[in-house]
């Protein structure tokens, strides 16, 4: 019988790199736009330095306050992986630090994303590995487990599967489901497009704004002298 709550699923579905690694230059606001504005991280997940986000989502899930299963993911997850950590978004004990982080870089993780806080502030805003999490504390962790490695998790209030794509920038993080990531693409870049060319417009003096009245017209609002 599976130890439920303790036990780590060693093999995950991941997209292809090419897929991944054309988000890299779509800002996560286009990208949330394009999804509704949902699947977007809490505002208590915050970026800690200024490396953008891009890769596989390799889920942990951790008693708070405690990191074993978060050090067994640091070696099992591959080149590409975001480790993704759901803690409960308990601030008690820091889950990870300076060291940890750079083992992580050494191998090839393209960040982190964790639920709960992390310390080493400091050495962490100038790395270039991007690491979001709820809060800083110098406490640090347990190594006791329980966990599990690789099943889905909650983050920031949004569900996670081992898989799943999330891209970051100082606006927060985006999951996208790799089924729907296709279309997530062609109508980000799409986006990207529009925001320029509205950007255009608002240097050259042309830009539309006739949506705002037509809207207060259909809406019903009275305007008065």
């Amino acid at each position: 019988m599976s130890n439920v709550g303790f036990r780590i699923y060693q093999h995950i579905p991941r997209p292809s790199k090419h897929l991944i690694d054309s988000f890299a230059n779509i800002p996560v606001s286009n990208i949330a736009d394009t999804m509704n504005r949902t699947f977007c991280m809490g505002d208590k997940i915050r970026a800690y330095n200024s490396a953008s986000l891009v890769g596989t989502a390799f889920t942990v899930k951790t008693r708070p306050g405690d990191n074993l299963m978060l050090n067994k993911a640091i070696d099992m997850a591959s080149p590409g992986d975001v480790i993704v950590v759901e803690a409960r978004g308990d601030t008690s004990n820091a889950l990870i630090g300076e060291l940890m982080i750079t083992w992580a870089q050494k191998r090839g993780i393209s960040g982190f994303v964790i639920d709960g806080a992390i310390r080493d502030v400091n050495h962490i805003r100038n790395m270039t590995i991007p690491v979001y999490a709820t809060g800083v504390t110098p406490a640090g962790p347990y190594k006791d487990g329980p966990g599990e490695i690789n099943t889905p998790i909650s983050c920031g209030g949004v569900t996670v599967h081992p898989g799943d794509i999330l891209v970051g920038d100082q606006d927060g993080i985006v999951v996208i489901n790799p089924k729907d990531a296709p279309k997530v693409l062609e109508r980000g870049l799409e986006t990207v497009a529009k925001e320029e060319q509205v950007m255009a417009d608002i240097k050259n003096g042309t830009w539309d704004r006739k949506w705002i009245d037509e809207m207060l017209h259909k809406k019903g609002c009275e305007i008065l002298d």
